[in-house]
């Protein structure tokens, strides 16, 4: 079970909170705003109003017992910037710090965060994408070069086994699920491709356009 430090509880870093909540994680939220601590109070194991840019309060906190600590602030840079340097100071075992653009993600890295989350961005490139072609019901992008992508099958494929087309020598790309209906499962290379399967495949993103035609 980890324990996880998350200072600003907005709408995003309550999403956060909740969801590592859910998922066992023993989850301390802080905010300076104390209608931000009353709503999240029910969904996490502790919580208290503080600054996150004050020393002295973060120090109390005793951050170097946490696994995770998690800059969620919104609004002012300089304050995600100064808990963000802080909290590394005070001996935090790994910082995740929020940008809205790439200024603040390299000004972040350089000054105490161990990783940079950039929602917006990462919002918007998996919604243009998801919609740019009827294929594709979802997608995540892993790193510049692989991505994931949900998508039916495409006409040409009806009817052909995996060895068949062979996508994996052909284009690099491999299918990793099958969903058929209610069932998922992972296929081999006698495995038919039907009408209304949904396959998740990785591979590079020009690779993956190339094979599925989208």
């Amino acid at each position: 079970m980890k324990s996880v430090l998350i200072i600003g509880v907005g709408q995003f870093g309550s999403h956060i909170a909740k969801r590592m909540e859910e998922l066992r994680c023993e989850v301390m939220a802080v905010d300076i705003n104390e209608e931000c601590i009353n709503e999240i109070m029910p969904y996490v194991t502790d919580a208290m109003i503080g600054d996150g840019t004050n020393e002295e309060f973060l120090r109390s906190l005793g951050i170097g017992n946490y696994d995770v600590c998690i800059v969620a602030l919104g609004g002012l840079f300089q304050t995600s910037l100064e808990t963000t340097s802080l909290l590394k100071e005070l001996g935090a075992k790994k910082v995740i710090s929020r940008a809205t653009n790439d200024v603040q993600m390299k000004f972040l890295l350089r000054n105490g965060a161990d990783e940079v989350v950039y929602p917006e961005k990462q919002m918007a490139l998996r919604v243009a994408t998801k919609y740019a072609s009827d294929s594709i019901l979802d997608f995540i992008q892993l790193d510049n070069n692989y991505s994931i992508y949900e998508l039916k099958i495409p006409r040409n494929c009806y009817g052909k086994t995996l060895s068949d087309i062979d996508i994996r020598k052909k284009y690099k790309v491999n299918i990793l699920t099958i969903k058929r209906g209610n069932d998922v499962f992972i296929p081999s290379s006698d495995t038919v491709l039907g009408e209304n399967d949904i396959a998740f495949v990785i591979g590079e993103m020009r690779d993956i356009q190339k094979c599925f035609r989208i």
